[in-house]
């Protein structure tokens, strides 16, 4: 890979960059306790969540993953965004009203606020694990490739340590609201600054080369693959990509937290709209420049490379280092969001049960020892991720074996009534028995099928496992289904509540145009 040489006007805008980020950030830091620390107070809007959301979620796996697999099978990538976007949209009407309205802090306290603390500690502990092995980590080392093009003569280690400290100079500190206020400019900076590329990518060769496909139906251009396709298999959209895409944005506390922050029910929920909606644009300035990068950049040894080479060879001096701070926001907004996360997961899963009694100001402080602790962690196990064939690949195969059992329990614990904490528990330890087992025997059983079409019997199995335990052991107390469970009550007393509000107010109004939009796409590169 060619180095990338800036100067000292691209150099000087990506120092100014940091230097102005983490400024904005602290400055806008709140951490007067625990709710205005790990939640920014629970007084975010719409606006403010769903550039958040869309920041938080463009991380490694996204704007280097995805673009590099685009450049690698093509469009399928998208089915990832796609599907999930539906997936928020069910999110959006059934589960977020629960979330908000009980008041937790984390996810795992919804389980244990429908079923008990077991269910609670083990989602709870799973997610720290993900977010250190999976998220953080993986932020780390793919903002450790970018630098490296700036900067080759320097260590993977080192640049890896510097970028860690960087995002904890104000994440720590500043907690949720420091990460929001952040997110909010990365957003902005991410989304022209990939429009630009994009750009110039289609008035260098790009756009023909999309439209030449096209015409000639090429598999490049297709979303609904065959069954045997090595990419996204079309069964997969169906039975896999729902399951994962709902941990990815109902379960996971690092994109849920942001969610919590909202005013009220209504902001939460267009928040997670406008997330979908700028979800759907990355088809246009992430996976298409991906493509037309098969065009521009032939014969790419790491695939994964193919956004900082566009970069390179494409931008003018000085839209170089506007780009640069590009890719570094992405990186940098996903690894603060994991950092509250995770800290907000101990403190508030873990230390605040233990000590019952503790302070406001003293788990404030125990957040902000944890994220030393997960970034310590995070960097020495981040170099080992160049050991797996695509930043995409290693974050979605790892996510397929933890995500079916845990989105079994929450969908079981919302929509099912005699689901009880024995089933729902021992669901999740089975769930994660077969997913260890498969993580080292997966060809042994199922061969060489796809890890999408795996995901549905971990799902399956789960399910059984906790009806079945549900229905052999006593039924739930009460109060935990009156408090915690879905019924077409609520939705009609919903719809009585939302009579006379104006359609642009409505957020089943914004929910269907943006499910027929995405239907759209999917008929036309079906």
């Amino acid at each position: 890979m060619e180095q990338i040489n800036l100067g000292w006007i691209d150099i000087s805008i990506l120092v100014v960059y940091f230097i102005a980020i983490i400024w904005w950030a602290l400055k806008h830091g709140k951490s007067e306790d625990s709710t205005s620390y790990f939640l920014a107070g629970r007084n975010m809007r719409w606006p403010a969540i769903g550039l958040a959301l869309f920041a938080a979620s463009i991380s490694s796996s996204t704007l280097i993953g995805q673009s590099g697999d685009a450049y690698s099978t093509g469009i399928a990538v998208f089915n990832y965004n796609l599907i999930s976007v539906i997936v928020m949209i069910f999110f959006a009407w059934f589960f977020l009203p629960f979330y908000i309205k009980s008041g937790v802090f984390t996810m795992p306290e919804f389980l244990e606020r429908r079923f008990d603390s077991k269910s609670k500690y083990y989602f709870s502990f799973i997610t720290i694990l993900g977010n250190i092995f999976l998220d953080a980590a993986g932020a780390l080392y793919a903002a450790a490739l970018i630098i490296k093009l700036i900067l080759p003569e320097v260590g993977l280690q080192l640049i890896i340590i510097v970028f860690a400290l960087a995002v904890a100079s104000y994440t720590i500190p500043g907690g949720l609201s420091s990460a929001i206020s952040a997110e909010i400019i990365q957003a902005f900076i991410l989304i022209v600054g990939s429009i630009v590329l994009t750009w110039l990518a289609m008035v260098n060769g790009g756009a023909e080369y999309i439209q030449g496909l096209i015409e000639e139906h090429a598999m490049t251009m297709q979303l609904v693959r065959p069954l045997d396709d090595p990419s996204v298999p079309w069964l997969g959209l169906i039975v896999g990509i729902p399951i994962l895409g709902f941990y990815f944005w109902g379960n996971n506390q690092t994109l849920v937290q942001r969610v919590l922050s909202a005013k009220s029910v209504d902001e939460g929920r267009k928040g997670v709209l406008l997330v979908g909606l700028l979800t759907v644009l990355t088809l246009f300035f992430i996976v298409y420049p991906g493509i037309m990068s098969q065009k521009l950049f032939p014969g790419l040894e790491r695939p994964d490379m193919v956004y900082p080479q566009m970069v390179l060879q494409l931008l003018p001096v000085g839209l170089l280092g506007v780009m640069m701070a590009a890719l570094v926001a992405a990186l940098t907004s996903t690894l603060s969001a994991i950092l509250n996360s995770v800290s907000t997961l101990f403190t508030m899963d873990f230390y605040s049960s233990f000590k019952e009694n503790a302070t406001s100001d003293e788990l404030v402080r125990v957040g902000r020892i944890t994220s030393v602790v997960v970034l310590i962690i995070a960097v020495i196990w981040a170099p080992q991720i160049g050991k797996f064939d695509s930043l995409v690949k290693y974050y979605q195969e790892m996510l397929s074996y933890i995500a079916p059992p845990i989105v079994a329990a929450f969908f079981l614990g919302l929509f099912s009534k005699r689901a009880n904490e024995k089933g729902a528990f021992y669901g999740l330890i089975s769930g994660l028995a077969v997913a260890v087992l498969l993580l080292f025997f997966k060809d042994s059983i199922f061969g060489e099928l796809h890890f999408l079409l795996v995901v549905p019997y971990l799902f399956g199995f789960s399910l059984m496992v906790m009806m079945g335990i549900s229905w052999l052991t006593e039924e739930p107390p009460a109060d935990k289904i009156a408090e915690n469970t879905w019924s077409k009550e609520i939705f009609y007393k919903e719809t009585q509540e939302m009579k006379g509000t104006k359609w642009y107010k409505n957020y089943r109004f914004w929910s269907i145009a943006l499910l027929v939009f995405c239907l759209v796409i999917l008929w036309v590169y079906r």
